[in-house]
């Protein structure tokens, strides 16, 4: 099975930069999908569907045009959980109305589109460490009785210095504070592996650059998108890849291929 997820930008504007094109070449089974910045009606989804896709969506429901999350997927779930689903949280701030979450569940194994929030300002980075907690707790009790889990998205974290083209620099911007970095490893210890790290240990690997800066080019980016498995799966994984070649966003999408 090939599952790729891919922090869009905007699906229109992907879509228009050939994203429907790129999707047939790539033939996966799973596509999940970050920043939809769209309602499904606002998307013409025929070509899609055409390529065989069930199409699951979970849009930003407080901020028309912002975030968003999705699966597409050619085999279809026996069931899919929008957000939180019915967990039970006893602080509201964790109703996922700016379209964070999405799960779709399989005979043997679950999948997750998942877009963490970034920490643009200061007080994003407060609720950055908020949320991230909260998903991590989710998660915690998610586990129990979904043990393989494959959580796909844009985590907005450079996890390690390898992870970035300039650590030094870069050690207090969002994105890869120590405070961000040491949650992540904590999630990491809840029982997953980072796909493409277990497979790939050379550096200057990215997923995400800088627009403004013509970073792309120079190759002066962030790893900040993951495949996180359940470590049961480990023995399955057979690939991990970051495809960057694809240029329909300011992010890449990437891949795993699990048996």
């Amino acid at each position: 099975m090939k599952i790729i997820s891919y922090n869009v930008n905007g699906i229109r504007a992907a879509i228009r930069k050939g994203l429907v094109e790129w999707l047939k070449a790539a033939d996966c089974d799973v596509l999940c999908i970050q920043e939809l910045k769209a309602l499904e009606e606002q998307v013409d989804t025929a070509e899609l569907e055409a390529l065989g896709y069930h199409l699951y969506w979970q849009p930003a429901q407080t901020r028309k045009g912002y975030s968003g999350v999705a699966i597409f997927s050619r085999i279809k779930p026996n069931n899919v959980v929008y957000g939180y689903g019915d967990y039970d949280w006893h602080d509201t701030r964790w109703i996922d109305d700016e379209g964070r979450i999405i799960r779709a569940d399989y005979d043997n194994f679950s999948v997750m589109s998942v877009y963490m929030p970034s920490g643009t300002k200061p007080e994003r980075v407060v609720f950055k460490m908020e949320w991230n907690l909260a998903f991590q707790q989710y998660i915690t009790e998610l586990k129990k009785v979904v043990p393989h889990l494959i959580i796909c998205g844009d985590y907005n974290i450079a996890h390690q210095a390898i992870d970035i083209h300039n650590p030094k620099s870069n050690a207090k911007r969002s994105g890869f504070l120590p405070e961000e970095r040491n949650w992540l490893t904590d999630f990491m210890e809840l029982g997953f592996t980072d796909s493409f790290r277990y497979l790939n240990p050379e550096p200057h690997n990215y997923t995400w650059w800088n627009v403004r800066t013509n970073a792309r080019a120079k190759n002066l980016g962030w790893r900040i998108d993951y495949q996180m498995i359940s470590k049961s799966l480990n023995e399955n994984l057979k690939r991990a890849v970051i495809l960057s070649e694809a240029m329909h966003s300011d992010h890449c999408p990437i891949l795993i291929e699990v048996d």
